[in-house]
């Protein structure tokens, strides 16, 4: 590790306090692990959307000139857990979920100001046709002028994460917001009894019970089954451009000193980012709750939660011009696809062979489908912090965990380490800090364990408060899921912010509510 990645990691440690305490002052309610999106009919989904422009927020109080996609009239959002709509203009995009094998038509409107001139959508991966009344051949797609429209139709061939973005000015379209996702969910997913799926908590907001066709063999059939699952499209921004768009489009002859330009000449070049976005959001803004109210434009959050042992679809594409490496704290993610082509043996084509990566590095334009989670092993030491003689027991399935008893408030603990202590007072390796110097709130509850009296057993010369979380009364673990390229994890130039959120790891017994 360079001197510069221990700096920056021995500051996060310092500092985690602090994010997590700014992170609570803002998460008001649960995320939602089922993707949220729009859906048509099963067999021929009909999306109509709209390019239109509007003002979006970041933490620092700047408010971004943009263009996004929308939905043309209100569109609920699915599943139907989820409390949301489609407004008419949002970044990302609305992410289209559809089925394996169906026609898809997406009706594009260019609402964007004249001199902003033609917009358009590539869907890369698909065969597409297009048609339209007045629709102008770009130089990759068919385009929409100002005020007119234009239609994409395509079979949705192969299950997986793709994303969508503009095919007209690209460089200035896709970093003015004009991008999003689809999800397209297998024709015939494996049978949620044949996954080796997590008794205690998954599968009641997913949007399918795996994310690939049972088609991989008897040895595979697991591989593609998950309990939860996210999506994460990284961005960037350079308020520069976003400035001279606006100051273009909008400018008034009357109000000018110099003639207004009848199309848009925005200088692209120097590019410097100086905000770095997880679904639209930086951090902290990004953890609060999806369709919360002071984001209208940016819908979508990133907060991610899980119990010990969910088996966690991410889903993870690269939206800017950059190369992001997402650095998820906890655990290596496996890959099992790269834009909707699954990574399989070249000698036995049943089975599974993507990496597993210390960091999901996206190139733009770039989906890849993985899995993630966090069990606790190799720790070292008893996360529920059992003693010899408490009763507590922990046998072993053929794996090294405890699964034999769903309802028990260790499920899914990692036997090896079942009685060994953390603290050094009770013979193990560490002195932990007095839990008051550490943050506690709605979702971390500053405690070094999970279970029903975690606070309780919290080492420190005071006690902890009781753990009052209207969600979580025991609270969890917090780990940080950020962007390994330094700079990505500020917000104009001011740390911590930008492509940084929080994940969550909560006690096994707990019911992560994902309808608020």
């Amino acid at each position: 590790m360079s001197h510069l990645s221990k700096q920056f990691h021995n500051s996060v440690t310092r500092l985690l306090p602090a994010i997590v305490a700014a992170a609570i002052l803002l998460m008001t309610a649960a995320a939602q692990a089922a993707v949220p999106g729009i859906a048509g009919a099963l067999g021929a989904p009909v999306f109509n959307l709209t390019a239109s422009e509007a003002y979006t927020t970041q933490p620092d109080g700047q408010m971004i000139y943009s263009w996004g996609y929308g939905c043309a009239a209100a569109t609920s959002t699915v599943p139907l857990a989820i409390t949301g709509s489609c407004s008419g203009m949002q970044i990302p995009g609305p992410t289209l979920i559809v089925t394996e094998g169906d026609t898809v038509t997406v009706n594009l409107t260019n609402n964007l100001l004249e001199r902003v001139g033609n917009t358009s959508i590539l869907f890369p991966g698909f065969q597409v046709t297009t048609t339209g009344a007045d629709v102008m051949q770009g130089l990759l797609t068919s385009e929409a002028k100002p005020g007119e429209s234009v239609t994409y139709t395509f079979v949705a061939t192969t299950p997986g994460t793709r994303a969508y973005y503009s095919g007209t000015q690209s460089d200035l379209q896709i970093e003015m917001g004009l991008y999003g996702a689809i999800v397209v969910l297998p024709k015939t997913p494996i049978a949620a009894t044949a996954c080796v799926r997590n008794q205690n908590g998954g599968g009641d907001y997913t949007l399918s019970s795996s994310a690939y066709d049972a088609t991989l063999g008897a040895n595979a059939l697991p591989n593609s089954c998950y309990d939860r699952e996210y999506m994460f499209q990284l961005a960037e921004v350079d308020p520069r451009i976003h400035a001279q768009a606006d100051q273009q489009a909008h400018c008034s002859s009357a109000n000018s000193l110099t003639p207004c330009p009848a199309t848009l000449n925005v200088a692209i070049e120097p590019y410097r980012a100086r905000y770095f976005l997880i679904n639209g959001r930086s951090m902290p803004d990004d953890m609060d709750a999806n369709f919360a109210p002071p984001y209208p434009h940016q819908p979508y959050n990133g907060n991610p939660h899980m119990h010990p042992g969910d088996q966690v679809l991410l889903r993870v594409i690269g939206q800017g011009r950059a190369q992001h490496p997402l650095h998820e704290h906890g655990n290596h993610v496996r890959i099992l696809a790269r834009d909707g082509n699954m990574l399989v043996s070249q000698t036995d084509q049943t089975k599974l062979a993507g990496p597993q990566l210390f960091t999901t590095t996206t190139s733009p334009g770039v989906a890849m489908d993985g899995i993630f989670y966090w069990s606790g092993r190799g720790l070292n030491w008893d996360v529920y912090d059992h003693t010899p003689g408490d009763g507590t027991v922990c046998v072993p399935d053929a794996n090294g965990y405890y699964t034999s008893v769903p309802t028990a408030t260790n499920y899914y603990e990692w036997c090896a380490d079942h009685d060994k202590p953390l603290e050094t007072s009770a013979g193990g390796p560490a002195t932990l800090p007095d839990p008051l110097v550490l943050t506690n709130g709605l979702w971390y509850g500053g405690s070094a364990y999970l279970g029903p009296d975690a606070t309780a057993k919290s080492e420190g010369p005071t006690p902890l408060p009781p753990a009052s979380s209207p969600q979580n009364p025991n609270a969890g673990f917090a780990f940080m899921w950020h962007s390994h390229n330094e700079r990505e994890i500020t917000t104009n130039d001011i740390f911590p912010g930008g492509m940084m959120m929080m994940m969550i790891v909560d006690a096994p017994y707990v019911h992560i509510d994902e309808t608020f």
